[in-house]
């Protein structure tokens, strides 16, 4: 088998192209580290922001949702509304590579 000198040409371009690919997901994780979305449960009773790590960022319980007697449900509405926030984040993120990867899907991500 003869070497083609002409593919050394074109496997440089991948390299210069998947290097590029590379840098857009680094820079694009940095940026969607620093978006947030929210979520809430009980029809706003519990609010929850969540970052694009999906580190919680914070946690909103309207007054009058704390019942003492209750604590199940406010339990139940605080694990909603942070699970539905977790998900949003996560949907975010993989929307926002896919525009970048061109919908592959690529460990890690």
């Amino acid at each position: 088998m003869k070497f083609n000198p002409g593919m050394g040409g074109s496997m440089k371009n991948m390299l210069k192209e998947a290097k590029k690919v590379q840098e857009q997901i680094v820079q694009k994780q940095a940026e969607l580290e620093e978006k947030e979305v929210e979520a809430a449960s009980g029809g706003g009773a519990v609010t929850v922001r969540v970052n694009g790590r999906q580190e919680v960022l914070s946690v909103k319980i309207k007054p009058e949702v704390v019942d003492p007697d209750d604590i199940e449900m406010l339990e139940d509405l605080v694990l909603t509304a942070v699970n539905e926030a977790v998900r949003k984040s996560q949907e975010m993120v993989s929307e926002e590579m896919a525009k970048i990867t061109g919908g592959f899907n690529i460990p890690g991500l």
